[in-house]
């Protein structure tokens, strides 16, 4: 075990030629790099007297160390480094909120332009997928997207997420439709998509995600 004191860096999700490790420190610099200008950050993010591009840095940032730094078994938010030949060109996050309880986990992602429309964006959310509904044992997962997001909203609908209600949220100066999604974990199951995935090091990772020795 390379972290023994905080083993989740360890994880590995690997499908085919892509590898999806957990964000690191020394990941930032690439990431905000490769960080695409259609990306919608978070609007209640602090701002400071910074310009744009240095900005959408540092909010990059604080979300990071904010993952992290308020972590419980209770409340997760696990970001996944996209890799394919060793190169970022996405991530890929995984979250639980009563995570013990609901066991229900939530999605969303980002890839760079030039990996949109090949499939990447399924493998990578299947490959979290397999993670949640295999050794975190979850009993559902949960997505959402804009109603103008058609990329997203296109790869949760081929993977086997059902409609799951809309809401109205505030959007810029303006209000929009928020999708909602959900996939159990029997409509997973039946997809047949989790042999695609290959885990690595998650058993030192239980008590992280409340789960104790080999039970879920």
């Amino acid at each position: 075990m390379t972290h023994p004191h905080w083993p989740l860096l360890d994880l590995r999700l690997v499908t085919g030629d892509l590898v999806l490790a957990p964000l690191t420190e020394g990941d930032l610099a690439e990431v905000v790099a490769r960080l695409p200008e259609d990306l919608e950050l978070d609007p209640a993010a602090t701002t400071f007297a910074v310009d744009e591009p240095t900005m959408r840095g540092v909010v990059l940032h604080q979300e990071y160390w904010r993952r992290y730094g308020t972590w419980s078994p209770t409340a997760w938010r696990l970001m996944f480094a996209v890799r394919r030949g060793g190169m970022l060109i996405g991530l890929q996050e995984l979250e639980g909120n009563d995570f013990p309880t609901l066991r229900t986990v939530d999605t969303s992602s980002w890839l760079v332009p030039e990996a949109r429309g090949t499939g990447i964006g399924k493998r990578m959310r299947r490959a979290v997928l397999a993670l949640g509904f295999g050794p975190l044992q979850a009993r559902a997962a949960i997505t959402s997207a804009w109603h103008d997001n058609a990329g997203s909203l296109g790869v949760s609908r081929s993977i086997g997420y059902r409609p799951n209600g809309e809401s109205l949220l505030a959007r810029g100066d303006g209000v929009d439709t928020l999708v909602h999604l959900r996939m159990t974990g029997a409509e997973w199951e039946a997809t047949g998509a989790a042999g695609e995935v290959t885990i690595e090091g998650f058993e030192p990772c239980r008590p992280f995600f409340g789960l104790i020795g080999g039970e879920g």
